[in-house]
């Protein structure tokens, strides 16, 4: 049957580089943690793909659509359709006094930005520093271990995944209620990360993705910010410490 743009799926997947087979990327955080590859500030589980926004790599998007639900495959993706073939003038070279002047340590392997484009410290050698402006995985052959979970299809649902993959938390996380006879959205923003960088940004962010995608079906998104008042229970734990004391006196 197969996926047509515009579907909302949850998808789970482990990507590795064809000719090493080291795995670079994964939606599971046991095997994560096994490749050697876990980051603490990720959130690990499926994730949402819209088919047709090119949120995932060209070739992975074409697999998908040709996928069923609950479909398990694994697919290889030459680099054309991943992350392009290297570029060599994309390899560049500074002088290392530029960076001394500006006050920056550097050493082979680091990341560094240049106005928004990143580029790795490949070597540094007689004042000269190299860096490569190719992505890691240019050039590469992929092999995507990929199965699709689910097809989203109520808008609740597609609401809280949109919300998952903007506020970076796990899908059941997210506090979402829809009312359909006001085609309204209200979403609950959950204390822990209302402090959170950039959060402000991933907000607009996420309510042009509920307009764009939702838009037959939504006209207002309401976003709260709920504060649970944790007094009385303060209070309660401090007199049970207290007698707790008393007794042991």
């Amino acid at each position: 049957m197969g996926l047509k743009d515009g579907d909302f799926v949850l998808v789970e997947y482990t990507a590795r580089v064809k000719e090493t087979g080291n795995v670079f990327d994964t939606t599971n955080e046991e095997i994560a943690k096994k490749e050697g590859i876990y980051d603490s500030n990720k959130v690990y589980g499926p994730i949402l793909v819209v088919i047709g926004r090119g949120w995932v790599i060209k070739g992975l998007e074409e697999a998908l659509k040709e996928m069923n639900v609950g479909e398990e495959k694994e697919v290889e993706i030459p680099p054309e359709k991943a992350f392009g073939q290297r570029d060599p003038s994309k390899v560049k070279v500074f002088s290392m006094r530029e960076f001394k002047r500006r006050g920056i340590d550097v050493k082979v392997g680091d990341v560094l930005d240049f106005g928004g484009t990143t580029g790795i410290v490949k070597s540094i050698t007689g004042g000269r520093v190299v860096i490569d402006f190719n992505h890691p995985l240019a050039g590469k052959t992929l092999v995507y271990k990929v199965k699709i979970l689910k097809k989203l299809e109520d808008i609740t649902e597609k609401a809280k995944a949109l919300v998952a993959r903007h506020l970076s938390i796990k899908i059941d996380e997210a506090q979402v209620e829809y009312k359909p006879e006001e085609k309204t959205l209200v979403i609950n923003i959950p204390t822990r990360i209302m402090t959170r960088k950039n959060i402000q940004y991933a907000k607009i962010a996420l309510v042009g993705d509920i307009y764009d995608l939702l838009k037959d079906y939504v006209r207002k998104v309401v976003i709260q910010e709920v504060f649970e008042r944790k007094t009385e229970e303060k209070k309660e734990e401090t007199r049970e410490e207290g007698k707790e004391e008393k007794e042991t006196v």
